[in-house]
């Protein structure tokens, strides 16, 4: 939902922690989870020297970073037409492993084509199931997937730890959430008028 988008970009961040140059990372350097190439792509030269390194890699603001995540990963998964919970899982897996792997997963879940390109029938189809249950499927081919890859035993144990918690908290937005009622067809002020015209010739046809 567009209400959460601040609250659940910042809660993205806690996991993605400081900087980081971990090597065995495929990502290389990043810091608050933005990478050197996506910094480098957004021409972000925070000090002003003319080029774009891990030196400004450093000098990521939270803000910064949360304009970087509102663009690239919560805009692009849609998560303002997505329901509470819903919106934080999908968008937290974008952050990991990519928009398009992210939103495929959900497809996946809801029954549509899996292109990757969320739009009018993956939202409806979202619509269509419990916010629960497709928080709890998309967690969990999430987790599957992590577990098949080859840095598993590296960084396995924090992953772990994260889906958790991020099926925890959306869980916990999913059931927080205001049922929306829709409001129901407007009364038809004609409608005394029409059926005293149907009595009436119900009426004259009754006669002899």
């Amino acid at each position: 939902m567009k209400s959460n988008a601040n609250e659940a970009i910042r809660r993205i961040l806690k996991h993605e922690g400081g900087f980081v140059n971990h090597p065995r990372d495929p990502g290389g350097a990043t810091n608050k989870g933005v990478t050197i190439g996506t910094l480098r792509s957004l021409g972000m030269d925070l000090d002003g020297d003319g080029d774009v390194d891990v030196t400004d890699l450093k000098r990521l603001t939270t803000d910064d970073a949360v304009k970087v995540y509102k663009r690239f990963y919560w805009d692009a998964v849609q998560a303002d037409m997505l329901p509470n919970g819903v919106d934080y899982t999908v968008a937290d897996f974008a952050v990991n492993s990519g928009p398009r792997r992210a939103i495929q997963y959900l497809q996946r879940v809801v029954g549509v084509t899996a292109d990757g390109h969320i739009g009018p029938k993956t939202i409806a189809a979202v619509g269509l199931m419990a916010p629960k249950d497709v928080i709890r499927q998309v967690n969990a081919r999430r987790l599957a997937f992590m577990q098949r890859l080859k840095t598993w035993p590296t960084f396995g144990k924090g992953w772990q730890r994260r889906v958790d918690e991020v099926l925890a908290h959306s869980l916990e937005l999913a059931r927080g959430a205001s049922h929306i009622v829709l409001p129901g067809p407007k009364p038809n002020p004609f409608a005394p008028f029409f059926k005293a015209i149907i009595e009436f010739i119900k009426a004259l046809g009754g006669r002899k």
